[in-house]
């Protein structure tokens, strides 16, 4: 039942445990340092606004990356990329321990963001290439994956400030972690250099570019329940001051657990149903939390927009991967950086619209590219 083509000398099984654990390890370096930010802003004594400018450095550094990481897969292929990039992710990690003063602080961002899209594409593409081996969806979970190392992180994280270890201590922690993993697994990933990939740099067809108009779309959701979602429960909501991050976790938590159902959904129903149903249920939880924004209805409808861009990234990259125009990680890199133009733009959006009318607004606005992944997905051909 795992026999799988002569490219690869493992089990499928093996294959799926190895991008597994290199999804893991990315989510545990990105949490590890989103866990000791306010410990960092206060060791460099940032103000609020000083912070926010030094954090932009991280998404300049992603974004700079993107064209690199499509040129690097089709030179030295996706497994070389990743360990590579993986380790230099981790190493940028404790550099931001190390960073002395908001200037350091900015150029290690840069790099953190540049690795971390790095590992992001490649990591992605080894997905890919094991998710034909098995003929069935599983990207998904390899995100669920990622997400659940996000917990995993936060819950180091709060044990290391709670027992005062300060954060390139911390860092170097999780360093020695990725670096045994990544050195272990690294036989079992699939070696996908060829030495004809083709045009790195070729115009995406029609279909990736609506795939990415759909993970554009979706992000500038996600990117808003990532920035906004406290705000959203302090201002608008008017919780209890315990209650103000409840939104967050329940956003947090129904996303994780939906990429866990995304890879059966899809693989039952077909991956034009699944965008379909994520992008309504990500509008209808918006709008519940606008219509009715009281703490019990706003906690309902995030957990709706948790569930609902769950699986539209891990859905996206995985139709990507099958381009038959472009190699998967190529396809993957130029999906990616339509995409994520929704992180970037989304949150300064809201902010702008919520200075001219309202949260409120803002998040009725959000609602709308919800119901346009709903669109999009019904008009393109997956």
């Amino acid at each position: 039942m795992d026999t799988i083509p002569s490219t690869y000398n493992y089990p499928r099984t093996t294959l799926r445990i190895a991008v597994a654990a290199m999804f893991f390890m990315a989510g545990l370096s990105f949490s590890s340092w989103a866990s000791r930010i306010a410990t960092v802003q206060q060791e460099l004594d940032l103000s609020d606004a000083a912070l926010g400018g030094v954090l932009f450095a991280l998404p300049v550094g992603l974004m700079c990356s993107l064209p690199f990481s499509g040129w690097a897969i089709t030179k030295i292929g996706s497994r070389n990329l990743l360990v590579a990039a993986l380790i230099v992710y981790s190493i940028s990690l404790v550099t931001l321990g190390l960073a002395q003063n908001t200037f350091q602080l900015i150029i290690c961002l840069m790099v953190f963001g540049f690795s971390s899209n790095s590992v992001n594409i490649s990591v992605n593409t080894q997905a890919v290439a094991a998710e034909e081996l098995y003929g069935r969806p599983i990207l998904a979970s390899f995100h669920g994956l990622w997400s659940l190392a996000g917990f995993t992180g936060a819950a180091i994280g709060s044990f290391m400030i709670g027992h005062e270890i300060i954060p390139l201590y911390h860092f170097i922690f999780i360093l020695v972690i990725i670096i045994v993993v990544v050195l272990f697994t690294m036989p079992y990933l699939k070696h996908d250099k060829v030495a004809n990939a083709g045009p790195v740099f070729v115009m995406p067809d029609n279909s990736l570019i609506k795939l990415g108009a759909i993970a554009f779309c979706s992000m500038i959701c996600e990117g808003a329940m990532f920035d906004w979602s406290v705000i959203y429960f302090k201002k608008v909501v008017l919780a209890p001051i315990d209650w103000v991050g409840t939104g967050f976790t329940a956003f947090m938590f129904t996303m994780a657990g939906g990429r866990f159902v995304a890879d059966w959904f899809s693989h039952r129903f077909g991956l034009k149903r699944t965008m379909q149903l994520s992008g309504m249920l990500t509008a209808t939880g918006l709008l519940i939390a606008v219509i009715f924004p009281h703490l019990y209805t706003a906690l309902i409808g995030f957990l709706f927009v948790g569930a609902g861009v769950s699986s539209v990234v891990p859905m996206v990259y995985s139709a990507a991967g099958k381009s038959k125009t472009m190699q998967p990680g190529v396809a993957l890199a130029a999906v990616s950086t339509i995409g994520f133009m929704g992180f970037l733009v989304g949150p300064p959006m809201i902010g702008f619209i919520a200075g001219l009318a309202s949260l409120r607004a803002s998040f009725t606005l959000i609602a709308m590219m919800g119901i346009s992944v709903t669109v999009v997905a019904t008009k393109a051909k997956i």
